[in-house]
């Protein structure tokens, strides 16, 4: 599943635009965002950053990826599931 801070209504466009599958959840509060660390407190506004964090089943931490550059993240993701 995914967390963004923007709205339900934009992440169903931007599903349907990327023809996502999984659930992309609305953070719009930025609560999420922010208990992971990922909360960039800009001048005039605080925005989430690209981080991807892999929580095995019994929700521990396995992996934080930073600095998502998305072209490669998706064989980061896979090379981090699958040792």
């Amino acid at each position: 599943m995914g967390v963004s801070g923007d709205s339900v209504d934009s992440h169903k466009a931007f599903c349907a635009q990327e023809g996502l599958t999984f659930k992309l959840l609305a953070d719009t509060d930025k609560r999420v965002a922010e208990a992971y660390g990922s909360l960039n407190n800009l001048i005039v506004a605080k925005l989430a950053a690209r981080h991807t964090f892999i929580i095995d089943p019994q929700g521990r931490d396995r992996a934080r990826l930073c600095r998502v550059k998305p072209p490669a993240h998706s064989r980061e993701v896979l090379s981090a599931l699958i040792p």
